[in-house]
């Protein structure tokens, strides 16, 4: 049974509860039904030890894509399983755009592909994530634990 919220309303409420992905510096751009869009700016303390973008931070940009874009129409849904290809570097200053994608949504699962882009198009990094859909649905307010 899928909720009443929009997926921009679904949004709103994780975001409202989501530290992680304000902390990182993720911007939303746009936000659809089994879809989400994002930016950031590679900060210094973003960078490894080569002083390139720490691959966690890649993960981690991606991860929230993916989490917008599957939870977006409006059931609570959790990563099974994920998957990461690093293709190019990204350096202090660039502005990478993350874009999630559902490819396949069933009763349970979806399967997701997430592509991270340079300013040039150029491709950062491809993460593939397949999510359970639970029954229950998103609502404001506190979480039952």
């Amino acid at each position: 049974m899928e909720s009443h919220l929009t997926p921009q309303e679904v949004l709103d409420i994780m975001i409202a509860r989501d530290r992680f992905t304000a902390w990182l510096g993720l911007n939303i751009d746009e936000v659809g039904e089994g879809y989400c869009r994002l930016h950031y700016q590679v900060k210094e303390d973003m960078l490894n030890g080569f002083e390139r973008i720490h691959g966690g931070v890649l993960f981690s940009a991606s991860d929230s894509a993916f989490a917008f874009a599957c939870n977006s129409h409006g059931l609570i849904t959790v990563a099974l399983d994920v998957s990461i290809t690093f293709t190019r570097p990204a350096v202090a200053g660039d502005k990478l755009f993350v874009e999630a994608r559902e490819v396949h949504l069933g009763n349970k699962t979806g399967l997701y592909d997430i592509r991270t882009t340079n300013e040039k198009g150029e491709l950062v990094c491809l993460f593939k994530g397949t999510a359970y859909r639970t029954s229950v649905k998103v609502t404001p307010g506190p979480i039952n634990r």
